[in-house]
């Protein structure tokens, strides 16, 4: 059975995030604010940590993130592509003018 593939960039763990989100969570994440993003670290942020490596030891995701330094916490990490995927997600948004 092959390897799982992990994401290596940031550009890559946030298209895995929002693949694996519902279509309600991806409306609820745009809508949140982002002093509020803090309120996935459990739930969401648990699921990055252990879905795409941050405890096991992708170092080149972690290093990506830790802009070099892969001693960057898993918390943290998690923190940076969740934001990411709700400014990723904002983007999608279609703009009403």
């Amino acid at each position: 059975m092959p390897e799982k593939q992990v994401p290596e960039t940031i550009d890559e763990a946030v298209g895995v995030v929002i693949a694996a989100l519902s279509d309600d969570e991806r409306a609820r994440i745009t809508d949140m604010a982002q002093s509020e993003l803090i309120g996935l670290h459990l739930g969401r942020g648990t699921w990055i940590r252990n879905n795409i490596g941050l405890w096991k030891g992708n170092d080149t995701l972690m290093r990506a993130i830790g802009e070099g330094d892969p001693s960057i916490h898993p918390d943290d990490a998690s923190m940076v592509i969740i934001e990411e995927v709700w400014q990723r997600l904002r983007e999608m948004v279609p703009k009403v003018h």
